[in-house]
């Protein structure tokens, strides 16, 4: 028993240890944006609007409640740092190698091939995706409380029947809290067959278990009390109903915008593209090198790479079977890997890529499950190679702990992750955009705009790539190309309301007014709770010097979100400095501003100086005059010196006792 605690210590602790680097990791330009930087809900910690939210969105293709919340705490405990939310994300992968290390120390009593499993699934370099990735907390959080089903059911079955439906129910819960997480683990029903399989025992057939061999000491069920496999099946009916409620949710979630159609990806192209998939995420597991985070899917199949992993799998198959009595945990192992992978193997497609690195998160676990008690049998059979074995079992941690301590380096920052990816892969017109939208944060403009354009010369129809180059295009004055892009994405997809939204602020800097407000018009009936069509319009009716229509779609946007910054800060300023008496309100003014204020973020200036303004109106000039001043402290650096100018021009009136009036457009 000391023995197992310090193993199970040491597995933790070094486990965190290789991982420790993340936490001066930033948030990455991809998912992490949605998911927790700009994402207002989660931003917000957790609030019950926010909770209500988790439960009923089907923000970013898909519906995980408790992955939401899991964002959510974290924002209320840590806020902004970067480095905690993916602390939170380690520490639940060092306590799902040691669940999986206690699941498979109770089901076989074998100490070291239960180390081993648990080891690998530590430190393989294919989890750093799942891992140093903060939109994929779904991916570690969901596994926790799967493992934790797969550890009460195993309790289940070995406590007396008196507390079998505790154990059942908690099995069951912690089910549909991982399902509630991500729904990967739909596949888990199964799962439960297999180990009851092996090494349970509780099939009515006889296995290598059942013999005594020593690769696997767990004695099974009695036999006389073995129930057949159609009991079996029934037992688990509540399992497979939880799990096809997630599958609903799931293809509700995803059938929008997620989900490829076959028209473009047609059923055969799916099956070769899934056979290959299993190969390569084999081969990888075995000699895991020119890892990326994307590896986009081809419009057409590799025969080679077809014929080969045909191959391969077809031969691991026919072993597996072919030892099922001798050697039950490569079946087993094998289905494992196999099963667990339907759901991400492509057969439905959701996204551009071909494959992931963190879909082998819990897959891997089979593989890891055969090529340990395959060792642990061959070291009990032939002493003589047990310490040949053992060693190359060091080897092999160590190379795993090494490999993974220089992936996690490439999840530093946008830029060196999709550096890597394009590196590593060929033709990735993902990755090559990724890299551009970095760059172009940065203000490496020429590089990103080259990114861009190769980025649209492999994938023409790139949405994503179309809409980040028009940006750019846009920020560099380039504005007739800018419109191009955008009109290029709107064909492609005429239902997203960003890229209205975006050829609205366009045509607006171009003085085609109208032309944007139809724009925004289109952006509100695609989707009627998105606050941003009727702030930009409220902005584009200021520019035509229609205010009393600019402040009702600035009212139109806080109904939808009450803490829309932008439009908050826009009616605070209408309100505190229009030539009209009639539509001025400073007491509002002052209201708004000061709840805007706190939540500016990158808008702090604009939001200081609405509130001087608001102040100014009620001539609480002293008060005006200091957010005037905090305003101008943080744009002279930053600003043009002819908006400094401006906010200086402002605070005089503030000191002479002079609320500020708006010059009429």
């Amino acid at each position: 028993m000391r023995q197992s605690r310090l193993v199970g210590l040491l597995l933790v602790l070094l486990t965190l240890l290789v991982y420790l680097p993340v936490w001066q990791h930033g948030f990455v330009a991809f998912d992490d944006q949605d998911y927790v930087v700009h994402n207002r809900m989660v931003k917000a910690g957790l609030t019950g609007p926010g909770v209500a939210w988790a439960f009923t969105t089907f923000h970013a293709s898909n519906w995980h409640p408790l992955t939401w919340l899991s964002h959510m705490l974290d924002s209320e405990l840590f806020g902004p740092h970067a480095g905690a939310h993916h602390l939170t994300s380690v520490l639940l992968h060092a306590v799902n190698s040691l669940l999986l290390y206690l699941l498979w120390l109770r089901l076989t009593g074998r100490l070291w091939p239960a180390a081993f499993v648990a080891a690998l699934f530590a430190w393989h370099p294919l989890h750093v995706e799942s891992v140093a990735w903060v939109a994929e907390r779904k991916d570690v959080l969901s596994t926790c409380f799967g493992l934790l089903a797969l550890l009460a059911y195993v309790d289940r079955v070995n406590h007396p029947r008196r507390k079998a439906a505790l154990w059942y129910s908690l099995a069951l819960l912690c089910f549909a809290l991982s399902l509630l997480a991500k729904p990967m683990l739909v596949t888990l029903p199964f799962l439960l067959l297999l180990l009851d399989y092996w090494p349970l025992g509780r099939f009515g057939h006889r296995t290598g278990a059942e013999h005594g061999s020593k690769q696997s000491p767990h004695l099974p069920v009695d036999a006389r009390k073995r129930p057949a496999l159609g009991r079996l099946i029934i037992e688990k009916w509540p399992f497979f109903l939880v799990a096809a409620g997630a599958c609903v949710m799931t293809l509700l979630a995803q059938r929008a915008e997620a989900i490829v159609s076959m028209q473009e990806f047609p059923l055969g192209h799916r099956v070769g593209n899934a056979v290959i998939a299993y190969g390569s995420y084999l081969a990888k597991c075995i000699w895991p090198v020119n890892l990326a985070v994307l590896y986009p899917a081809k419009l057409h199949l590799n025969w080679v790479s077809l014929g080969c992993a045909v191959v391969v799998l077809g031969a691991i198959s026919a072993l597996a079977i072919r030892t099922v009595r001798r050697q039950p945990y490569l079946l087993m192992g094998w289905l494992w890997f196999l099963g667990t992978l339907v759901p991400v193997i492509g057969l439905v497609q959701v996204g551009s890529q071909a494959m992931a690195d963190r879909y082998t998160y819990v897959p891997l676990i089979g593989i890891f499950v055969l090529i340990a008690f395959g060792a642990d049998e061959l070291a009990a059979r032939w002493t003589v190679v047990r310490r040949g074995l053992a060693s190359m079992g060091i080897l092999v941690l160590l190379a795993c702990l090494g490999i993974t301590s220089r992936q996690l380096q490439y999840w530093q920052d946008s830029e060196q992750l999709f550096r890597r990816a394009v590196a590593v892969t060929i033709d990735n017109a993902p990755a090559l955009a990724g890299l551009g939208d970095a760059l172009a944060r940065q203000g490496k403009h020429d590089e990103a705009l080259e990114h861009f354009r190769e980025a649209l010369r492999l994938a023409p129809a790139s949405l994503n790539a179309h809409n980040d180059l028009a940006n750019l295009l846009a920020q560099l004055e380039q504005l007739a190309e800018a419109e191009a892009h955008y009109r290029a994405a709107l064909q492609l997809n005429p239902n997203l309301p960003l890229i209205h939204c975006n050829l609205g602020l366009l045509l607006v800097r171009q003085g085609r007014i109208e032309e944007a407000l139809t724009l925004y018009a289109t952006a509100a009936q695609l989707d009627a709770r998105d606050p941003r069509p009727h702030q930009f319009a409220g902005h584009a009716h200021r520019r035509q010097g229609k205010i009393p229509e600019a402040i009702a779609s600035y009212h139109a946007a806080l109904t939808r979100d009450s803490e829309d910054v932008g439009s908050l800060i826009a009616l605070a300023q209408v309100l505190a400095s229009d030539p009209d008496q009639q539509l001025r309100n400073g007491v509002e003014a002052v209201r708004l501003a000061e709840k805007a204020l706190p939540l500016s973020g990158s808008q702090q200036i604009v939001a200081l100086d609405a509130l001087a303004m608001a102040y100014a109106e009620v001539a609480r000039f002293r008060e005006a005059q200091e957010a005037v001043q905090a305003a101008i402290d943080l744009a002279t650096p930053i600003l043009p010196a002819d908006k400094v100018g401006e906010m200086r021009s402002r605070q005089q009136l503030y000191q002479s006792g002079q609320p500020y009036r708006a010059p009429r457009p």
